[in-house]
């Protein structure tokens, strides 16, 4: 709940401890996993293709169960209601596919969902999320007729509309040319300077060195440093 995030403002964000997966059919993708978030901070989660990046996001998110433990603001994030979990995270998955022919308004809006607030307010912060990520132009566009870069764009603009305490992204940069890939990082550190945290998973280590406050580095399923750039 709100209460019990306001009571932890003084601990970490995220605390994981020994946490493992195992994927039925490729075996086990980590184990022994664990690192601290806090307020204010980016962390960038950095390793080779293949050492289980992408699922610690989806474990930390709550979107996947793994063995160990996942607390966030002191509570086991599997204890969380979905509608309070989503007011606490927001993930920016690494694929940003559509399936339907939504507007970019209607996509970027889906964010609000999980808040309780009035359409005027919803408005507003839709408009917001659309001027960050430079995409007011294309608001009534069919998402499934943008690019690659812009669709990634939609996603970002929809994961600051929800407005979340953490920010996850993988890879959010990956579709992006240059000057976009630097917006995403200046507003990621625009998040974490407003007392949220960001977590993105990324290869660019000199892009790293530039915006992140701590790295965490994975290899061989495991995280083998973690600390400033």
């Amino acid at each position: 709940s709100v209460d019990s995030e306001r009571a932890q403002e003084g601990a970490a964000m995220l605390r994981a401890e020994e946490l493992g997966f195992i994927y039925p059919t490729a075996g086990r993708v980590f184990s022994g996993v664990g690192f601290e978030l806090q307020r204010g901070e980016v962390l960038g989660l950095l390793g080779p293709n293949g050492t289980g990046k992408s699922t610690l996001l989806g474990v930390l998110a709550g979107d996947l169960r793994a063995d160990g433990d996942v607390r966030l603001f002191g509570r086991e994030v599997g204890a969380h209601r979905r509608s309070d979990l989503a007011r606490i995270r927001s993930v920016m998955e690494q694929a940003s596919q559509f399936p339907f022919a939504y507007r970019t308004w209607d996509v970027v809006a889906m964010g609000r969902t999980c808040w309780d607030s009035s359409p005027r307010e919803d408005a507003a912060i839709v408009e917001r999320a659309l001027r960050a990520v430079r995409i007011e132009h294309l608001a009534e566009r069919d998402v499934t007729r943008l690019s690659g870069g812009e669709r990634a764009r939609v996603t970002l603009a929809r994961v600051l509309a929800q407005e979340a305490r953490i920010v996850f992204l993988d890879e959010p940069t990956a579709a992006l040319d240059v000057a976009h890939q630097e917006r995403t990082f200046e507003l990621c550190r625009r998040l974490a300077d407003d007392g949220r945290a960001v977590v993105a998973v990324m290869h660019d280590i000199q892009v790293a060195a530039a915006h992140c406050d701590r790295i965490a580095l994975m290899d061989s399923g495991r995280v083998v440093a973690t600390g400033e750039p």
